[in-house]
Formats: structure tokens, sequence, C-alpha cells
């Protein structure tokens, strides 16, 4: 792959969803630092919501943005764990059409150098759906820092090589096809 030429940085439109029982706009301190970090980056929120966590509200929520074509990439914080109220693997997983098995196993292995073996209890997954990236992970801020930090930053700037996720996204290579037509003519 890193035969393809280097592109320049595309911003994305991404949606925030922070799963949990009990968070509001007030102290949702992962929420907001998914939003806070994408945006420095240079990306445009598309969205946030703030649900319970529940199979059902969350698959509505995510079923809404992977249709939208405004939506590029969804970030989902927390349900990721083993407790009764932990859904969002159930809910995400039969949404994939294909899933990214090395998301969750890289978040494990940087994640075990700050928690150390309290990582085997994330669930982080991710995958894509309609040409939308979804990406789960643990409800607090120090997992999404290093979610974001760590992995997502890179692998959703199309400069980034020798791959990154921004080529397999729908909107964001249709605009690319786009604006190569419209220099072409």
């Amino acid at each position: 792959m890193s035969h393809k030429k280097k592109q320049p940085f595309k911003p994305l439109n991404i949606a925030v969803h922070t799963v949990s029982d009990t968070r509001t706009e007030e102290n949702d301190t992962s929420g907001l630092a998914l939003k806070d970090r994408l945006l420095e980056s240079g990306h445009h929120l598309a969205d946030k919501k703030i649900t319970k966590d529940d199979i059902f509200h969350i698959r509505a929520v995510v079923s809404d943005w992977i249709h939208r074509n405004e939506v590029n990439v969804v970030l989902i914080t927390g349900g990721t764990g083993f407790t009764v109220r932990d859904n969002t693997p159930q809910a995400v997983e039969p949404l994939l059409v294909k899933r990214v098995p090395g998301f969750g196993e890289l978040f494990r292995q940087l994640s075990y150098t700050e928690i150390g073996t309290s990582t085997v209890q994330s669930r982080a997954l991710a995958g894509i759906s309609n040409g939308t990236l979804v990406v789960c992970m643990p409800g607090s801020p120090g997992a999404c820092k290093t979610a974001w930090d760590k992995i997502l930053k890179e692998q959703l700037d199309a400069s980034h090589r020798p791959c990154n996720f921004v080529e397999h996204l729908q909107n964001a290579m249709q605009e690319e096809v786009i604006s190569t037509c419209i220099t072409r003519e």
C-alpha cells in the first residue's frame, strides 16, 4: 500500500454517541474528550447524542447515522464492559458489515500499559457499515483519549501512510471522485 501517493488531510464528519444511564451534557467528560479531539484535529462534529444503555436505543441512533450520507464516522463511548447494563457491543455488532478486529486488539494492547490486566474487560470494537466507520470504546475519558490519540487520529487522516480508513469511507471517497470529475471538466 505504500505505493499510493500521499493524500492531503480531508476533514470528516464525525458523530459522537455517549452510552450511559447517568451521563448528561454537563458531565459527559468522555463525549467531550472525543468532541474536543476531533475538532482540534480539523474534523467536523456531525452530531452528538447521549442515550441510555439499551440495545434498541443504541441501535436506533447508530442505524440513523450509518444511513445518513453526511456522517463518515460514528464514535461510541460507553457500554463496552461486562455489567448487566453494558450493551454496546451486542447492539452494534449486528449492524456491522465488516469488522475491524485490529482496533479492539490494538486498543487493549495500548491500554495494558495504562491499566494493566483490567484491559481484558474492555469489549472495544470497530467495523464498517454503509461506508461509515463505527468505533466502540469504553466510557472513561482516559480510554477515549487513548483510542483517539494512539489509533483514531492517524487512521482518520487521509495523509497517514501506508494506509488509513478515509479511503474506505463512502462519502469521503464520493467527494473526492466528484472533485476529480469537476477538475477534469
